[in-house]
């Protein structure tokens, strides 16, 4: 599945989406890096150059171009420089040696080592960096010379030369030109790219060829092979691959190689591994030896997700005696040491050994931790995942405080956009890459994100985290996400609008923990806020006419997405998603226009309209991910969970009690929260978290089945629906209790939910109750309760 590639730079587009141009008002989170090179009057590039600025006229694209090139241009580079100038209007493609005469007026573009003459020549003092992967590049246009000038200081600079230029080229009024800027850049991080990681179903072969092209596009230059599910990795390490199978990574090997992506291979053997003895190294070596003669030049040993308080065999008893952490760590770096130095270190070409040790996520300096810094080899790159398998964020404190613990610079292995457990269940994961601190190139020996079961869903976050690792302390999240979102519609302005709105319903980013560490649906929230302050305001029908047009947008996304500008790829992987999204968008319009309808005093056509909301939301809860690709299994679509669905369920309840009091609001923000019990006393966890309008904090209950957690309202009220959004310790059953005294306890409903999401239970709302009580039946798990809010939403009686 080749990703086509637009004429139309995406680039451009970045400029107009940060821009808020979509018809839908401003859009959230414009980034300075887009305006600063719109103030310069330079398209946008990703990822964004150490130095870049004007240098001249832009060069027209002539329908006769020439390359210049000789034996150390590199042929990848060369390839893709005359890919782009033939989809940017060049018909014909001369390439000719250095020293040719060339007639005058043709656009000439000189490739090759920065320290070639002509090439030093063209870029008249642009600054050639020192470092590797660095390139320069000037763009000049002076009468009839039209000049390019694309100087590497190896190879990969070469090609991410080309990458830049790529992203320089504009439309005119007679074609295409490119911008006349100059550059001079080179990566922060010597590692960049991803580790395919995951548990579950592993990509396919054509999927893995597809993002071997992306990452080059985005200037990464790292893929590990380490699905958690493929046999041969894992369970059957000492069986080689089978033919077809090792004839698919020589493809992909050589797909990588030519995207200057280097191919990491990955033998995860700590399951089952001896480590003592020779044959098992044999059958280890043996399979490294298999992929180096495929042209792979790269490996991992990882050992993590394994135990140390066993041993495989009675062999390592006696070589490092009673198992534990000090006798774990001195076996694995006998192994690593081995292939280090008896593998590694004999084979040329090949690039340090890495590995991901057992002890991976944390900062306690531990007797394991303390036998890898003295005894491991140290050339071995280690991985380190930060300061948990999912952390909330990246520090430079953090990080150097990891590379002392190791002894040399971690290598980080980011866990996300990896969506293969069980707080993801049911979730695409599209908000940008963020939360990782300016500076951490200073102690990192790169970063490698661990993406999503669906590759081209994962490539807003992956383009991010390649775009971190190549200029950390330029980096600005929210201008990479546009950029990401334009570079995945190919150019085309309304898909790129349906993505952000899109991606923006899937923004909730779980950690392993109950708090999220990115939100969900930031730009819906924000107008849902607008939207009810100006309902309170008096506002009533400009609120309703500005948020129908966003639920408008919710509601076309998906086709819009569908429509042919995105992707194949991404519209497969996101497609129970979309699914949903339509139905959920749909039910947000109809709501809208019963809100409406109220307004204008047709108390019938606002039922109507109700009705059919209920109905399409009743269908967008039943969409399923099924059959399904991640570890989790058969599961619930989430699409702006917490967010969307609270809307419609406080608009529901408002037309509900419309006559009584001219509609509800959640009583539970004002109320007082009480429990039966709080998990192991922590302050963090409390009852009062339970009703804070916070879904980042929640409360949770010791470890029996008849906890409780209640609020008591700040006034009598007639309650028409409570909402619980749990976290994924819920209930498999409870129930909802009212009380007037709270001594004395009516059950309003018995819940029985089928997953962990919000519920919605609807209450007759009949008569005056103060308190309101979620009472436990039976746990889903082992744990306690846990809810991340509890709305109560009604009309106070007095109304």
């Amino acid at each position: 599945m080749k990703r086509p590639r637009s004429l139309i730079s995406a680039t451009l587009l970045a400029v107009g989406l940060a821009a808020g141009q979509l018809g839908l008002g401003p859009v959230a989170h414009a980034g300075p890096a887009t305006e600063l090179a719109a103030g310069q009057g330079l398209p946008v590039v990703s990822p964004t150059p150490r130095s870049i600025a004007r240098a001249g006229a832009d060069a027209e694209v002539t329908g006769h171009a020439v390359v210049v090139a000789d034996d150390r241009t590199d042929p990848a580079a060369r390839d893709r420089l005359k890919s782009e100038l033939r989809a940017h209007g060049a018909g014909r493609i001369d390439v000719v040696a250095p020293g040719v005469r060339i007639p005058p007026g043709l656009l000439t573009v000189r490739l090759g080592p920065a320290s070639r003459p002509d090439i030093a020549a063209g870029l008249d003092g642009t600054t050639v960096p020192g470092q590797a992967e660095g390139y320069a590049l000037r763009v000049t246009s002076q009468g009839p010379r039209k000049q390019v000038a694309l100087g590497g200081t190896d190879a990969s600079g070469q090609f991410y030369a080309v990458q830049t230029l790529r992203q320089l080229f504009v439309r005119s009024s007679r074609g295409w030109r490119i911008a006349g800027a100059r550059v001079s850049d080179h990566p922060a991080m010597p590692l960049r790219g991803t580790i395919e990681g995951f548990y579950g179903q592993p990509w396919t072969q054509a999927e893995r060829l597809d993002q071997m092209d992306f990452y080059g596009d985005v200037k990464a230059n790292t893929y590990v092979y380490a699905p958690k599910d493929d046999p041969y990795h894992r369970d059957k390490w000492r069986l080689p691959y089978p033919a077809d199978k090792l004839a698919e990574l020589g493809q992909l090997v050589a797909r990588a190689n030519a995207n200057h992506v280097r191919f990491t291979f990955a033998v995860s053997p700590g399951g089952s591994v001896c480590y003592s003895d020779p044959a098992d190294r044999a059958a280890l070596k043996a399979k490294l030896q298999a992929v180096y003669d495929l042209g792979g030049r790269a490996f991992s040993i990882p050992l993590d997700d394994i135990s140390y308080t066993k041993w495989n065999c009675a062999g390592d008893q006696a070589a490092y005696g009673g198992p534990g952490r000090t006798a774990a760590a001195k076996a694995q770096v006998d192994l690593l040491n081995d292939v280090q130095r008896g593998f590694v270190a004999t084979h040329p070409g090949t690039r340090p050994l890495q590995t991901v040790p057992t002890e991976y996520g944390d900062l306690t300096d531990t007797s394991y931790k303390q036998t890898l810094r003295a005894t491991l080899d140290p050339a071995v790159v280690v991985m380190w995942t930060g300061t948990d398998v999912v952390p909330p964020a990246i520090t430079d404190e953090q990080a150097d405080a990891a590379s002392k613990l190791f002894g040399r610079k971690v290598f980080v292995w980011d866990n996300y956009p990896v969506n293969d457990y069980g707080n993801t269940s049911g979730r695409l994961l599209l908000a940008p890459y963020d939360k990782r601190e300016a500076g951490l190139s200073e102690h990192l020996s790169g970063i490698v994100a661990n993406p999503m079961n669906q590759p081209y869903a994962s490539e807003i976050a992956v383009s991010g985290a390649a775009g971190f690792a190549w200029n950390d302390r330029a980096y600005d999240a929210n201008a990479s996400w546009t950029q990401a979102l334009a570079h995945l519609a190919g150019g085309d302005r309304e898909a790129a609008g349906a993505l952000r709105v899109f991606a923006d319903l899937e923004h909730l980013a779980p950690t392993f923990g109950a708090t999220p560490w990115q939100p969900q649906a930031p730009e819906l929230s924000a107008r849902l806020k607008a939207f009810w302050t100006q309902w309170k305001a008096g506002d009533r029908t400009g609120a309703l006419t500005g948020l129908r047009a966003y639920a408008t947008a919710v509601a076309q996304a998906p086709a819009r997405i569908r429509g042919g500008a995105v992707g194949a790829g991404f519209v497969a992987d996101a497609g129970p998603w979309l699914n949903a999204t339509a139905l959920w968008g749909r039910s947000m319009v109809s709501m809208v226009d019963a809100l409406t309808a109220r307004v204008h005093g047709d108390a019938d056509r606002a039922q109507s309209l109700l009705t059919e909301s209920r109905a399409l939301r009743r269908q967008a809860e039943a969409v399923r991910v099924d059959p399904s690709r991640n570890a989790w299994g058969k599961a619930q679509v989430k699409v702006g969970d917490g967010v969307l669905d609270a809307f419609l369920v406080q608009a529901d309840t408002m037309l509900e009690l419309w006559d009584s009091a001219g509609g509800a609001e959640n009583l539970a923000l004002t109320g007082t929260a009480s429990a039966s019990s709080v998990e192991q006393g922590l302050d963090r966890l409390a009852a009062r978290y339970v009703n804070d309008g916070d879904t980042a904090t929640r409360w949770a209950s010791g470890y029996g089945d008849d906890e409780w957690v209640q609020i008591k309202l700040a006034a009598p009220a007639k309650v028409a629906a409570v909402t619980l959004a749990w976290e994924s310790a819920c209930a498999s059953e409870y129930r909802v209790q009212t009380s007037a005294d709270g001594v004395h306890w009516t059950t309003a409903a018995t819940v029985a939910p089928a997953a962990c999401g919000t519920d919605v239970i609807r209450l007759t709302a009949d008569r005056p109750v103060d308190y309101v009580r979620m009472q436990g039946v039976e746990r889903r798990t082992s744990w306690g309760y846990s809810l991340y809010e509890m709305g109560v939403y009604g009309a106070p009686a007095s109304g």
